[in-house]
């Protein structure tokens, strides 16, 4: 029997020692931390969608993605988008310390702590102060610079970036269990020698920052490049379809959950984190903030600690996998520039300029095979 103090309360709850010591075994994480880089690799060079020459659009993120990163119409227009965007940035982070954390889990519900001092991400306050500042920037503008969740760059483009960020969160996750399973001591008979070197000198900080720069060089460099191939390597060996991939998505998002999970402190996170964070000689980062003592006549610090490190970035991949599970589920080839051709395999059309002129009637095979391109004399297939 273990006690958990939640901040609610103290509660008991049965856990077999057996299973929590495999289930946090070093080596259990770092398998489950590892194979999660390797599925989304995987899933990004199956996934059809990653041909696509259309437009990409995403719900939420494409509004946001759109709002600060194009569609700028010039003169003071671009200046009053730009302020927009970062006052609603601002005000989440406020809204987020002082509304959510303080008001809400600290004194309304009563937790005593929580495992974070200052939040990055914006709550639904700043988000719905976003979306009013793009809504009305939107209307005083023509149609072409309207906010929308469609993000000005094809689907090939996006999910070569989004490929690159779960890559860069999963592997820098993964990077970072290594580094805690070989700094820490609950497995005292695990790696000793490993754990020897690991700690010696400034060995840990060096081969950090080497294997993290050299690897994610290569994978940037195989992605933005297409140098491999996946579809000339795998020949029909490795076919997959909707459900298929739907299935490896939702294994990824569970994994990215386990990850979590199989921390020590779950799921308080209050642990004492003696050990450094990955790739530096501190335990924790902290910054002054000192707008706040000029506006709230108190100061206040961003203070990262470990867990911010190690998991923070897993609910930024997350989205991403959540996005990549919904193009599974919901995939139409047509909506994509795509169609089915033999052998069940899926075209794609590959010159986005005559993409507009096609619609799900011409998206097919049959009408491609049996109608002739003017501007070429061969047939549109």
């Amino acid at each position: 029997e273990c006690e958990v103090d939640c901040g609610l309360g103290s509660f008991k709850m049965d856990i077999d020692p057996c299973l929590r010591y495999y289930f946090q075994h070093p080596w259990s994480r770092l398998f489950v931390a590892y194979l999660v880089t390797f599925c989304n690799f995987l899933i990004f060079a199956e996934d059809p969608v990653s041909h696509s020459q259309t437009e990409a659009h995403m719900i939420v993120v494409g509004n946001c993605f759109s709002f600060i990163v194009n569609k700028y119409p010039g003169g003071g227009w671009s200046v009053l988008k730009v302020m927009s965007w970062l006052m609603a940035i601002v005000t989440g982070m406020f809204a987020g310390k002082f509304i959510f954390h303080r008001r809400l889990f600290v004194t309304v519900l009563c937790f005593s702590s929580l495992p974070f001092s200052f939040p990055f991400c914006p709550p639904p306050l700043s988000r719905s102060l976003f979306f009013s500042l793009s809504l009305s920037f939107s209307l005083s503008l023509s149609r072409p610079h309207m906010v929308t969740e469609y993000m000005g760059i094809r689907n090939e483009s996006f999910m070569k970036i989004a490929a690159v960020g779960t890559w860069m969160g999963d592997f820098v996750t993964a990077w970072m269990v290594t580094d805690m399973m070989l700094q820490d001591q609950h497995y005292a008979d695990w790696g000793k020698a490993g754990r020897r070197f690991w700690k010696q000198g400034n060995h840990r900080i060096v081969l950090f920052w080497t294997v993290l720069i050299t690897l994610t060089s290569v994978v940037l460099l195989v992605i933005s490049t297409d140098w491999i191939s996946w579809d000339n390597l795998n020949r029909g060996f490795l076919p997959s379809d909707e459900v298929s991939r739907a299935f490896l998505v939702s294994f990824i998002l569970v994994f990215d959950l386990l990850i979590v999970m199989q921390d020590w402190d779950f799921p308080q996170f209050m642990g004492d984190l003696d050990m450094n964070l990955p790739g530096m000689s501190t335990t924790q980062l902290k910054f002054k903030l000192p707008v706040c003592k000029s506006i709230f006549k108190e100061e206040y610090h961003i203070h990262i600690t470990g867990k911010w490190f190690n998991y923070g970035i897993i609910f930024l991949v997350l989205i991403l996998d959540l996005n990549m599970w919904k193009n599974q589920i919901f995939y139409k080839p047509y909506e994509y520039g795509q169609y089915v051709g033999p052998g069940e395999k899926i075209f794609t059309v590959e010159e986005p300029n005559t993409l507009g002129d096609f619609n799900r009637s011409t998206l097919t095979y049959k009408w491609r095979s049996s109608h002739v391109d003017p501007l070429t004399n061969h047939s549109y297939v």
